[in-house]
Formats: C-alpha cells, sequence, structure tokens
C-alpha cells in the first residue's frame, strides 16, 4: 500500500486547504495509507539545533515524510506569498544532516478567499520545493478560487471544484 503524507499549510481550525486535502483523501479512498501532517508544533526553525538539538517533532515528521511515495502540499495565500508557518516547516524539512525532501514526489495545490486561488503563493512554494530539489508531479495545477463561497459548514459544495480536485487526484495518484 502507498503512503501519502499531506501538510496544509493552514493552522485554522476550519482551514479551506485542510479541506481540500481531506477532500483528495476521501477520493484517494483506502487504497492509500493517507495522513495529513500536523506543523502546528513545529517550533521557530534555529540553525544552531538543526543537527544536535532538533525538536522530537521534528523527527517524528520526518520519518513519516521519508516513507511517503507522495506528498501533497496545500496553501494559502499570505501577503502573495506562502504563510510562515509552512515556509518554517519546510525550513526544518529541508536542513540537517538528512534533507527529507530530496526526490521525493510532490504535489502542491492551493485553496484561497480570493479569485485567483493562490496562484501567487504557489509559485513561491514552487521556489522553495525546487531548492529542496523534490520531484514535482507532472500536473495541471490545482487552485481553488472563493474558498469562502464554496465550503459550508466543512463541505465542499461546488461540484464544479469537485470534479477539479477528482481530476487532479486521479493524476497524481497515477504517477506514483
Amino acid at each position: 500500500m502507498k503512503n501519502i503524507v499531506a501538510i496544509s499549510g493552514s493552522l485554522r481550525k476550519n482551514s479551506y486547504n485542510t479541506q481540500v486535502l481531506n477532500e483528495i483523501k476521501k477520493i484517494a479512498g483506502n487504497d492509500y495509507n493517507f495522513e495529513i501532517l500536523d506543523i502546528s508544533k513545529i517550533p521557530i526553525f534555529n540553525q544552531d539545533d538543526e543537527n544536535n538539538n532538533r525538536p522530537e517533532i521534528i523527527d517524528r515528521l520526518l520519518n513519516k515524510i521519508d516513507k511517503a511515495d507522495l506528498i501533497i502540499i496545500s496553501t494559502p495565500e499570505y501577503n502573495y506569498s506562502i504563510p510562515g508557518v509552512l515556509k518554517n516547516a519546510l525550513d526544518w524539512f529541508s536542513r540537517g544532516n538528512i534533507p527529507a525532501f530530496i526526490n521525493k514526489k510532490v504535489a502542491i495545490t492551493s485553496s484561497s478567499i480570493s479569485s485567483f486561488g493562490g496562484i501567487r503563493a504557489q509559485s513561491h512554494l514552487r521556489e522553495v520545493l525546487f531548492a529542496m530539489e523534490v520531484d514535482f508531479i507532472n500536473s495541471k495545477e490545482l487552485f481553488v478560487s472563493n474558498s469562502n463561497e464554496i465550503f459550508r459548514d466543512n463541505k465542499l459544495t461546488d461540484e464544479k471544484t469537485l470534479k477539479r480536485i477528482r481530476k487532479f487526484t486521479q493524476n497524481i495518484l497515477e504517477q506514483i
């Protein structure tokens, strides 16, 4: 069984990005081990701690990332870029004795209340992940726009968006 780990760049309780990842998880079904990692407890990156005093949570998450056949990252867009909490997690994951993302298959998506759907954040995320030497999944990009209008009570209500998420999911799953 293939292992998929997902990272939501939003810590908000009813995060649209986490909801997108939950939709992807539902579509993937029971044929995959699928876990959304919790990055909320990761401390601010400090280079003094990257090798010798690395927090236990980093080792725990790196172990899950190491076993993953696919990593999916969904990011909101804050001030035209990725949130600090996501960048901080990626800094931890890319540093130390064994950078975990090198040659890992990665797919990205975004969800935003704007009509652009996080396109600028995805662009910045790609730059960060490029530096981390990931193996990007070849897929049409998924931008979920106007999220505050299409999610109601933590459920996706827009059939057109759900269809795009299904197509995205099927495409990335075929490549692992």
